[in-house]
């Protein structure tokens, strides 16, 4: 039996509901009881946003623990060191290269952390990717999430089709071609 813990950490405004969305649809079309659940920090104000995505034949809850993720799909460098204790022994982290000030380093009572991607090299089975570069070449800089979720698709056993047709159903007319784009520039790099 196949049970797949997913952590999507980001920054609010950064795409992570929508990655959730294509993520949970697409498992769903394989057949799986998938279960999300929503954790909005002050994302309208660039707050922390966690999403956890379980899989399985049957879930119970969707809650993830610490040591639990299978993978962490992050959007931004802090928030990736943040979610770093929830990863397992052996889990994976896809971690976009970006970083964003949160409110304490904005307003100066803090600096952002140096060195954290060396910091999680040294502990985990880490892809890193300025996926933000990758958005811009798909025309569009809103792209990061599904650049990532690219990326993770590889990584999975769910036929590339199969996302695919998420995406298409999941993504309005208007960003379909251009997270078309991206979606195929994570999924190859």
């Amino acid at each position: 039996m196949i049970c797949v813990n997913i952590m999507i950490v980001g920054v609010g405004g950064q795409g992570t509901l929508l990655a959730s969305r294509i993520l949970g649809n697409t498992v769903v079309s394989e057949g799986y009881d998938v279960k999300v659940s929503e954790v909005h920090g002050m994302s309208q104000r660039g707050g922390s946003v966690v999403t956890y995505v379980k899989y399985s034949d049957r879930v119970f809850s969707p809650i993830i623990g610490e040591g639990e993720a299978d993978i962490i799909l992050a959007f931004e460098m802090l928030e990736a060191y943040r979610a770093l204790p929830y990863l397992k022994k052996g889990g994976k982290m896809i971690v976009n290269t970006q970083k964003m000030d949160p409110m304490p380093v904005i307003v100066g009572a803090m600096s952002y952390p140096d060195d954290i991607e060396a910091k999680l090299k040294a502990k985990v089975d880490l892809i890193s990717v300025d996926a933000l570069k990758y958005a811009k070449e798909a025309g569009n800089i809103k792209a990061v999430n599904v650049v990532l979720i690219g990326i993770m698709a590889k990584n999975t056993s769910i036929p590339y089709e199969k996302w695919i047709n998420t995406i298409k159903t999941s993504t309005p007319e208007k960003f379909l071609e251009s997270n078309l784009k991206a979606f195929d520039l994570g999924y190859n790099l």
